[in-house]
Formats: C-alpha cells, structure tokens, sequence
C-alpha cells in the first residue's frame, strides 16, 4: 500500500466519522483531492485507489497532468476541477479541457468559459466562488452579490451551475469553523430558496485538510483535501 492509498483511506475515514457525528449518510459528502503541484503519477497512484475527482489550482498545470493521464487505462474517467482563479486569457483552455470550474466570480469569465466549450464536451459544471469572511487578499463574490450573478450563469448556454464554493480564513477552533462555513450554507440556501434559478443548486464545497469536520458540520457536499493525501508542498 503506497503512503498517498493509505492517506486517502485516512481521510475517507474523517469524513465518515464526520458525517455520523453531523447526522448525514456519508454518500452525501464527495472528496476532491487536490493535487496541485504534485505530478502525475500521484494523481494515477491515487486513482488507483478509486478516487476520481481531482482539483488543479494552476491551469496550465492540470491541463499537462490531464494530457498526460487522459491516454492512460481510466484516464478518461478522471474528473478535473478548476479551483484557482482563472484569468481572461486562459479561459479557453479551462473550457476545453476541465469538468468543472469551482471558481467563478465575475460574469465575464462565465461568459467566456459558455462561448469556449466545445459543442463535443459535455456542459461545464459551475459554482460560484463566495468571500465569505471579507478576506481583502481572497477571490470571490460578496454574499450580496451571489443571487445575481447564479442568476445570469444559469442562463448560459453549455455551463450548469451546481452550486457555491468559499475558502475562508482558518478559524480559532471547531465551533467558529461551523460557524463560518454556516454563514456561506446559508447564502446557498437563501439562493435556492428564491426561486430565481431554473434548478436549485446541489454542490455546496467546503472544508480543506483541516477543516473538513466543520464544512461538514456546516452541511458541505464536497471537501477539498490535498495535504491530508499527497503530503505537504
């Protein structure tokens, strides 16, 4: 058993115990191993191990590990997340070569993302990405800001917008965790609840390495887990 098979199984292990403690079936909770900066060939051991979800924060690196892989036996069944900022110019290479793009913030970006996917792909799946401390240095809409925006993403043509993703400051402890990622549940919430979407969003992505307990906690659908499984960078 390599170290990054027996990190993961660690790591599923948190988030069922998580879930027990939160009251919620762990088939709610999906794990997102993160794997920027580390090669290919971890992403292939982690595979390996079924996991099949993959977050890139560097785009021109995800899409050289995506290439790479893509030819592999089960690399067509991989699936890649966007989870760093995307910039204008390289928005058609997330279009072309992504699952799913967690990090949208202005409507330009979807606009462009909408008019670069290929007709050949499949839509890309969307979340709008939430500042939802106010962080001064952090990407993101304002809560304000979000029912607007899922608004017009949800009308672009070959984009689904599936839900909502925020990456907070790292709080004091547990309870101030779960009360932070609640503050971004609740916007997600309140969006659904206003009926200004043609489908209510499903996706709600919280809680990194130390921290998942708590999105969880909070109600998160998907954690995003790097150093828990492939080491520190």
């Amino acid at each position: 058993m390599t170290t990054i098979v027996r990190n993961l199984q660690l790591v599923r292990d948190r988030i069922t115990t998580a879930c027990f403690a939160a009251g919620r079936n762990p088939a709610t909770v999906r794990l997102l191993a993160v794997s920027k900066t580390f090669g290919a060939e971890a992403v292939a051991e982690a595979a390996s191990d079924g996991q099949r979800a993959f977050g890139e924060n560097y785009i021109a690196e995800g899409v050289e590990k995506i290439l790479a892989l893509r030819g592999r036996p089960g690399g067509q069944a991989l699936e890649w997340h966007c989870i760093g900022p995307v910039q204008s110019n390289k928005t058609r290479l997330v279009a072309e070569h992504f699952d799913w793009v967690q990090s949208v913030d202005r409507l330009k970006i979807a606009q462009r993302l909408s008019e670069q996917r290929p007709d050949s792909l499949p839509p890309l799946q969307i979340c709008l990405q939430v500042n939802i401390d106010g962080g001064a240095n952090k990407s993101g809409l304002a809560p304000a800001e979000v029912q607007a925006l899922a608004q017009e993403v949800a009308q672009l043509p070959r984009l689904v917008l599936r839900g909502l993703m925020a990456i907070p400051e790292p709080a004091a402890d547990f309870d101030a965790a779960c009360a932070l990622h609640a503050r971004t549940k609740a916007v997600f919430d309140a969006v659904n609840a206003s009926g200004v979407l043609p489908t209510p969003m499903d996706t709600l992505s919280l809680g990194m390495t130390a921290d998942l307990e708590a999105a969880i906690h909070a109600g998160s659908t998907m954690v995003r887990v790097g150093t828990a499984i492939f080491g520190g960078r």
